[in-house]
């Protein structure tokens, strides 16, 4: 009795290139890479998380790729094609700043429903800084990841309803980004 394994290929590569912001080159390198890793052309969850870790290797990212994974996951089969992982990276690495802006969004937005509630954030956050390490600098606990969340969540809420919609986390990033710009132009401009 034979068994045979089921191999994934991805779409052709000049739809890939249309599709996202990398070259077609970049896009055969990428993929020999991704089928060096994952040799039926799909990854599943796990395979991810054990991937992931191995940049974070004083902190457990399991809960923060666990995050990545399902934003990545588009069409929520629980399984990684190499055109998901391409078009996420693609928004990640050379989207404009309002595509990095909802692929963010939609990382907060745990559940799918368009909001993100104050728990929501909290998980996030709280998987950045297991994914961190306990041992980072200043050292960070729950009460501070709490805190900040309250802060920032404060900040965000703008109608104070107690979600976070899209509109609100947009203006509330280029709020701060503004600040930000702003401050560092008259730091360095003086």
């Amino acid at each position: 009795m034979e068994i045979q394994v089921v191999r994934y290929k991805p779409e052709g590569l000049d739809n890939l290139c249309r599709t996202t912001k990398f070259t077609r080159k970049e896009l055969q390198i990428m993929y020999r890479g991704f089928k060096q890793e994952c040799p039926s052309g799909i990854v599943n969850e796990e395979t991810f998380k054990e991937i992931y870790a191995q940049f974070f290797p004083l902190g457990d990212s399991g809960a923060y790729a666990h995050y990545v994974f399902n934003t990545f996951d588009q069409d929520g089969n629980g399984s990684l094609s190499f055109e998901e992982f391409v078009m996420g990276l693609s928004v990640l690495s050379r989207g404009t700043l309002q595509e990095r802006l909802q692929w963010t969004f939609n990382l907060y937005d745990i559940n799918g429903d368009g909001v993100i509630t104050k728990d929501e954030m909290y998980g996030i956050v709280s998987a950045i800084y297991e994914m961190m390490g306990r041992f980072s600098e200043p050292t960070i606990d729950d009460s501070t990841a709490r805190d900040h969340v309250d802060r920032v969540f404060q900040k965000m809420d703008t109608n104070k309803d107690g979600v976070v919609t899209l509109e609100e986390f947009i203006d509330s990033c280029r709020r701060v980004s503004f600040s930000y710009v702003i401050a560092s132009i008259n730091k360095f401009g003086r």
